[in-house]
């Protein structure tokens, strides 16, 4: 919810309520019985603060980062949103065999403080307020900033901004997840009391629900699974002694939330209402606080990127402002913080005039548009109060079931959360393909004129040049060899990582020993594998063999036909079941899609090998031979399929296993697709693609083709 300006009340005499002569002065309306004069209607009352307006950015370099950075503040923008690359987001530095194909893509590679130091160059930190996307390594990220804001001479306790922190999301939907769900509760319980009485205007942790949206959560899912979070993170806090009770109020008044908001915007509306009183409940009944301001929901959203289409991508703009609308039309429910995805992030990364033409879109909202000038527009309607009563209750049910269970983490590790995900995105996708969830240019609508703004498909995204991977490698061995020379004399690392390891084999609050690190010079990967060496890594569970059927093989459906050609095809080839491998090569941790294809190809018939994400082509390549599979399907989403596809090719090449077609999917732009196809690639599935049965039943004509099987008829 916004902060809002408090709105004297209009001084003078009340008028009368019959009809007087007027006359209008310079100031306002005047009585001419009275005298008395009250404002005109447009000075009635002030406008309230416009919200925090960012664009998710970050790409290549630090310097090129901040030089876009710069370039967004003086279009209007006024707050950062720091994207980071992946290799960044899972603790690796850019030269780790996992980084190959990934460095610089999603976001921008910061290995040390010196990129930090690029990265916001020539930016008054303490007058800013930054954003940073980021969890597993948060802490990390936030000791690095801290560092860059001491050096620049800025007052520490005037840093205002937020880091996203929020781990039980990575396990559920985004995949940047590190370390077991236990000592990733204990980096953010350390680093929310760190920053309580460090950094108290900053924002430890964003609870982030966006992404559960993302992987198919309902709204009744997206409230009650970050309101568990919430839980588990409060409880955390609360029991590790490190925040007396008479301090907790400051915990929970620092307490953000990160939410989605689809093209359903009256009842994402009605969501975000709910969230604020749920929020509200909770804090004053569990946690006893008492101050409504500290109470307070307070929330930013990015709009969905989930619905945006590679189809008819200009529709998009129209989508956008819509979801946009769900979180701002409602005073008292209206995000603090907005940012939009551009119309064209369905096929690949936006250039800087895409991401201009999103903030313009909040820029007018907000300054040509007379919303901020009203109360709620929606108190007192009973419409909206019916639908925010629903989703309250059923989302206080769905809490309670989660609490049974022992909390958000226990329910991460059973895998209930993961599977009743799968669950509602594999339901969500079989009404997209029936026709009963209408996308317009994808399942209805389909004609179109020919669009001026994709005329040449590689120039309307931004594209990464491949040799910036050489350069930020090589960079960062430099600075490996060179950090404890002048001009900067870091000590050498060793002892801060060797106090690292020993505060998290205690109980020592983690953030100290982190900015010994930081100043120390120490790499993103080194302070990740010190904390990898005591806590470990986690898989998390996939949720693709315990989700329901969500499309029944019913007879003469799509579903039947293509589970007769997988049951004739395994029959052909004189085998019990045609096996298929889904792999995530690479640190791209969006799963959505892979679980999806993985969750029909078993429905079809298919032995279904997937292992979940983070492998390497090597990896993939050895499961596939071990498993004996007919098939491999590899999603990427994070733009490293150049590099990475190919390598799957060569390495089944060398091992003689040429007769196993490679199927890829993924945001692959035209010109990588024909390059994938001249490489190898039986087939490229991106975006457009939303059919899956009819993917799975192109699976099975490849496998046929690839075996010297004639072509199956297919029914009329």
């Amino acid at each position: 919810m916004s902060e809002r300006q408090t709105v004297p009340a209009a001084q003078g005499a009340p008028v009368s309520k019959e009809t007087k002569p007027r006359e209008r002065s310079d100031r306002g309306l005047r009585n001419v019985d009275t005298g008395t004069e009250r404002p005109a209607p447009q000075a009635q009352k002030e406008r309230d603060r416009p919200w925090l307006m960012r664009t998710y950015a970050g790409h290549s370099t630090a310097e090129a980062s901040n030089e876009l950075y710069r370039r967004n503040l003086a279009k209007g923008q006024t707050g950062l949103s720091v994207a980071f690359d992946l290799p960044t987001q899972t603790g690796y530095d850019s030269d780790h065999i996992l980084a190959r194909g990934e460095v610089g893509r999603v976001g921008v590679p910061i290995a040390h403080v010196g990129d930090m130091r690029r990265l916001f160059q020539d930016i008054p930190l303490e007058q800013m307020n930054t954003s940073m996307t980021i969890n597993a390594t948060a802490m990390w990220l936030l000791a690095l900033y801290q560092v860059v804001a001491e050096e620049h001479g800025a007052d520490i306790t005037k840093l205002q901004g937020t880091t996203q922190n929020d781990i039980v999301k990575e396990y559920l939907s985004r995949g940047t997840h590190v370390f077991p769900p236990g000592p990733s509760l204990r980096l953010t319980t350390d680093m929310i009391a760190y920053t309580v009485s460090h950094l108290p205007k900053w924002n430890p942790i964003n609870i982030c629900s966006y992404h559960l949206q993302e992987a198919g959560a309902t709204p009744v899912q997206e409230i009650a699974y970050a309101m568990s979070t919430a839980i588990a993170v409060l409880d955390a806090v609360r029991d590790s002694g490190q925040v007396p009770q008479e301090r907790m109020g400051d915990v929970v008044g620092r307490i953000s939330f990160f939410v989605n908001a689809g093209v359903r915007f009256v009842e994402e509306m009605c969501k975000m209402r709910a969230f604020g009183r749920i929020w509200d409940r909770i804090t004053r009944e569990r946690y006893g606080i008492e101050d409504p301001k500290q109470r307070r929901f307070r929330y930013g959203v990015q709009v969905n990127s989930l619905g945006l289409t590679e189809a008819q991508p200009e529709n998009n703009v129209q989508r956008i402002v819509l979801e946009m609308l769900a979180v701002t039309l409602s005073k008292d429910a209206r995000a603090r913080a907005v940012q939009l995805p551009a119309w064209n992030e369905a096929l690949g990364l936006p250039r800087p005039w895409d991401q201009q033409w999103s903030l313009r879109i909040q820029q007018v909202l907000a300054h040509e548009s007379d919303l901020l000038e009203y109360d709620d527009i929606f108190e007192g309607s009973k419409v909206i109060e019916a639908k925010v009563g629903e989703l309250v209750e059923e989302s206080i049910t769905e809490i309670e079931r989660i609490q049974e269970m022992g909390g958000a983490m226990a329910a991460v590790e059973s895998g209930y959360l993961k599977s009743r995900l799968v669950s509602s995105h594999a339901e969500r996708r079989g009404r997209i393909e029936s026709g009963q969830e209408k996308i317009i240019g994808v399942n209805i609508f389909e004609t179109t004129e020919p669009n001026p703004l994709t005329a040449d498909l590689d120039t309307a995204i931004h594209t990464v040049d491949p040799a910036v991977e050489a350069r930020v490698v090589a960079s960062l061995r430099h600075w490996r060899d060179t950090r404890y020379q002048p001009p900067f004399n870091h000590p050498r690392p060793c002892k801060a990582l060797e106090k690292l390891k020993e505060a998290a084999k205690g109980t020592d609050n983690l953030m100290e020993a982190t900015l010994e690190c930081a100043r120390a010079g120490v790499t993103t990967g080194e302070w990740a594998g010190a904390l990898r060496e005591v806590f470990g890594e986690f898989r998390a569970p996939t949720g693709v063999s315990s989700a329901p059927v969500a499309v029944p093989a019913e007879e003469g459906s799509a579903m039947a036909d293509v589970r007769r050609r997988v049951d004739v095809t395994a029959k052909d080839m004189g085998v019990g079941k045609l096996r298929f491998l889904v792999g995530k090569p690479g640190l791209d941790g969006h799963s959505n899609g892979a679980e999806q294809i993985a969750v029909r190809a078993r429905d079809a018939g298919f032995e279904v090998v997937y292992q979940g994400i983070r492998l390497t082509p090597e990896q993939i390549v050895d499961a596939a031979l071990a498993e004996d599979v007919h098939a491999v399907g590899l999603s990427i989403l994070s733009g490293s399929h150049a590099q990475l596809v190919p390598d799957v090719l060569e390495r089944l090449r060398v091992a003689g296993a040429t007769d196993i077609p490679v199927i890829a999917g993924g945001i692959i732009p035209n010109g990588d697709a024909e390059q994938l196809r001249a490489a190898g690639v039986a087939a490229v599935f991106t975006p457009k693609d939303f059919d899956i049965t009819g993917i799975i039943g192109r699976i099975v004509d490849e496998i046929r083709k690839a075996n010297k099987l004639d072509p199956l008829e297919v029914p009329a």
